[in-house]
């Protein structure tokens, strides 16, 4: 038997964190491990009972709005090997949820952001990078600089927080081109 892992892969908008997640349950679909996905019901972006990706690899997903949804459908199971969880930011309460199991022996594998548009760091992924076993900053391509782009950018000021979105609302930002990193205006 082989150690359980914690995976995370963060970044800003547009990284290929959820591609990189998929991948890694395709691995592990190949080595006949029974996984179970998990995806906020706000990010129905895509669909409502898949995680997607922005390039359209697709992975069945149970759609929650709490962590106490994960752990209901998770106690509703006979067996399973590896969590998965996208957009783990957006789903209150997940933190404890995953490391509850990740303890039990479960691998976690979550994709995420890690900061808000405005920089503020999101708690739920603030609590489970000191449990990581792997952590994988996935930076995007700044659509100014076509350097590293580490920070999401909102076009619209008024919006919440969260706020689910695409292209149409953010672009990720190299730190020169990003307003709220380096202090200048952008």
């Amino acid at each position: 038997m082989r150690d359980p892992e914690f995976i995370i892969f963060t970044g800003p908008m547009f990284g290929s964190k959820t591609t990189r997640l998929l991948a890694t349950l395709d691995r592990y679909q190949y080595q006949h491990k029974i996984i179970v996905a998990f995806k906020p019901t706000m990010d129905s972006r895509y669909s409502d009972i898949e995680i997607c990706t922005h390039s359209g690899g697709k992975f069945p997903a149970v759609g929650v709005n709490s962590s106490k949804d994960v752990m209901s459908h998770l106690e509703s199971l006979s067996s399973f090997d590896v969590i998965a969880v996208d957009e783990a930011f957006m789903i209150d309460g997940i933190a404890d949820i995953l490391l509850e199991q990740f303890r039990a022996g479960k691998t976690i594998i979550v994709s995420s952001l890690q900061l808000s548009a405005s920089g503020n760091v999101f708690e739920e992924v603030r609590d489970m990078m000191p449990w990581a076993t792997k952590i994988q900053i996935c930076p995007a391509v700044c659509p100014i600089s076509g350097r590293d782009a580490f920070y999401t950018h909102r076009k619209i000021d008024t919006l919440d927080e969260i706020t689910v979105g695409g292209a149409d609302i953010y672009e990720p930002r190299c730190w020169e081109h990003h307003g709220f990193m380096n202090r200048k205006e952008s």
